[in-house]
C-alpha cells in the first residue's frame, strides 16, 4: 500500500512542485556556486511558457468574441471587467498604504540616501522612464500586428484579437470554418502546454536555487519585518477581499484555491503568473465559465488587476521614505495612492516588473529619492513570489466575478468541480463537445 501511496502522490503536479521548490532552497543556501549556476533552469521554463502565450490568448480571444450571440455581449463584459479591476486595486493600494503606516517596517534604519549607489538600479529606472501613463496608452496599438506577436506584447496583442474577433462576428457564419480552425489550433496548442507542465518542477528548482544562491537567507533576516508585512496583507486581502468576492459569487474561495493549487506552486516558484496563464484559460473554462468571459477577462487581468503588486508598490514606497527618515503627510500619501493607480497598470505578470512600476512612481514624485529602490534590490525576488501568488488568485476571482456578474457560469458545474464530484472534466480537452454552448451559460 504504501509504495502506491507515494506513487499517487508523487504524480500530483503540485507535489513535484513543492519537492523542486524545497530542494532549490536547500542547494541554493548549502551550495551557493552551483544554485547561481541553475537559473537557466528557470529561465527555460519560463521561455517555454512564454512561446505559447501569443499564439494562446489570440486564439482565445478571436474564438470567444467571435462565437458570441451578440457583439454588445463583448463591450458590456469588457466594462464590467475594467470596473471590477479599478474596484479591486484601489482596495489593494489602500489596504498596503495602511498596513504599512501601523506597522511602519521601514522604521528605525536611518538610511541617507547620498550613500546610496543608484547604478545598480540604473536598468529599473531606465524603464521607468517609459512608463508614463501615455506610453502605456501608446503601447496598446502595436506598431505592426507581426512585432506584437514576435515580441510577446499581450496588450497589443489583445487588443488586435478583439479587433479581428469584431470583425469575424459581423461578417456571420461565412467565417465559421475559419473559427473553428482557430478552435482547433487552440486544442493543439494547449496540448503543447501540457507537455511543457511536465519540466515545471524543474523550472522550479532552478529558479529557487538561484534566488536564493544569490541573495542568501540572511536577506530575509535583515528585511523581516517588511516581507512578513507583505505576506500577511497578501494573505488578508485575499482571506478577506477576494473571499468576499467569492461569497457575493456563491462559490468557496479556499475550495478554488486547493482547485488551482498546482499553478499556485508553479507561480512559487517561478515568481511569474505568465508561466500558468495557459492552465489557468482552461481550468476556469472548466468550471464552467463561459469561454468569451475566460478569453477576455483573464489575460486582460494580468496587465489591468495585479492586486499582489499594488499591495506592494503601496508598501515599498511608503518603506522608502520610512528607511530614509522622509516624513510624508496624509496629502502626499493620497498622491502616492494616486499616482500608483496609474504605474500600477501594464505589470502583466512578468517577475521584476513590479519593481519597474515602483521607479516609475518614486521617479514621477520629488520626495522619495528613486536611489531609495537600491534597498529593495537584494529583496524584491523573495516579495515578488508573494505578489505573484496574490495576482494569480485575483486575476481568477475577477474572471469568476466578472462571470457570475455578467450570468455566464454554470454555477452547479462550479460547485461539482470545486467539490471534487466532476474532477474527470478536467482531462478533457477545453471546448470538447460535451461542453455547452460556448455562449454565457447561465446561473443555476
Amino acid at each position: 500500500m504504501r509504495p502506491s501511496f507515494l506513487k499517487k502522490h508523487l504524480s500530483k503536479l503540485y507535489v513535484q512542485v513543492l519537492i523542486g521548490i524545497v530542494a532549490g532552497i536547500l542547494l541554493g543556501h548549502f551550495m551557493p556556486d552551483l544554485g547561481e549556476q541553475l537559473k537557466p533552469l528557470g529561465d527555460i521554463f519560463i521561455k517555454l511558457i512564454r512561446m505559447l502565450l501569443a499564439p494562446i490568448i489570440f486564439a482565445s480571444v478571436v474564438v470567444g468574441i467571435a462565437r458570441m450571440n451578440d457583439i454588445h455581449e463583448a463591450g458590456r463584459v469588457g466594462v464590467k471587467a475594467v470596473i471590477y479591476f479599478e474596484i479591486a486595486s484601489t482596495v489593494a493600494l489602500a489596504i498596503g498604504l495602511i498596513v504599512v503606516n501601523v506597522f511602519k517596517p521601514g522604521h528605525g534604519m536611518n538610511i541617507d540616501p547620498t550613500q546610496l549607489d543608484g547604478g545598480a538600479i540604473k536598468a529599473y529606472t531606465t524603464a521607468a522612464e517609459h512608463h508614463t501613463m501615455l506610453d502605456f496608452l501608446m503601447s496598446i496599438v502595436p506598431n505592426t500586428v507581426v512585432g506584437a506577436f514576435a515580441n510577446g506584447e499581450m496588450l497589443p496583442i489583445i487588443f488586435f484579437s478583439m479587433l479581428l474577433a469584431i470583425a469575424l462576428a459581423r461578417l456571420g457564419s461565412r467565417t465559421a470554418p475559419f473559427v473553428d480552425m482557430l478552435d482547433m489550433f487552440l486544442h493543439a496548442m494547449f496540448g503543447v502546454v501540457r507537455i511543457v507542465m511536465h519540466v515545471a518542477p524543474i523550472g522550479a528548482f532552478g529558479g529557487m536555487a538561484f534566488t536564493v544562491a544569490k541573495y542568501g537567507i540572511g536577506t530575509l533576516a535583515s528585511y523581516g519585518e517588511l516581507m512578513l508585512c507583505l505576506y500577511l496583507t497578501s494573505i488578508a486581502f485575499i482571506a478577506l477581499a477576494l473571499g468576499a468576492v467569492m461569497r457575493t459569487s456563491g462559490l468557496s474561495l479556499w475550495k478554488f484555491i486547493r482547485y488551482i493549487k498546482d499553478e499556485i506552486f508553479v507561480t512559487l516558484g517561478t515568481a511569474s503568473t505568465e508561466a500558468v496563464l495557459p492552465q489557468m484559460l482552461v481550468k476556469l473554462e472548466k468550471l464552467g465559465c463561459a469561454r468569451p468571459v475566460v478569453g477576455m477577462v483573464l489575460p486582460t487581468g494580468y496587465t489591468f488587476n495585479a492586486d499582489g503588486t499594488a499591495i506592494y508598490l503601496t508598501m515599498a514606497t511608503i518603506f522608502v521614505a520610512q528607511a530614509m527618515n522622509i516624513d510624508l503627510t496624509i496629502w502626499d500619501q493620497l498622491i502616492v495612492l494616486g499616482v500608483l493607480l496609474l504605474t500600477s497598470k501594464g505589470s502583466a505578470g512578468v517577475a521584476g516588473a513590479g519593481f519597474v512600476a515602483l521607479a516609475a512612481t518614486l521617479a514621477s514624485m520629488n520626495k522619495i529619492p528613486v536611489s531609495g529602490l537600491v534597498l529593495l534590490l537584494g529583496i524584491d525576488r523573495f516579495l515578488n513570489e508573494a505578489r505573484a501568488v496574490t495576482n494569480l488568485i485575483g486575476n481568477g476571482v475577477a474572471t469568476i466575478a466578472v462571470a457570475r456578474w455578467e450570468g455566464a457560469i454554470d454555477m452547479q458545474k462550479a460547485r461539482d468541480v470545486l467539490d471534487g464530484r466532476r474532477d474527470e472534466l478536467l482531462d478533457d480537452a477545453p471546448g470538447e463537445a460535451n461542453e455547452p454552448a460556448l455562449a454565457p451559460r447561465p446561473n443555476h
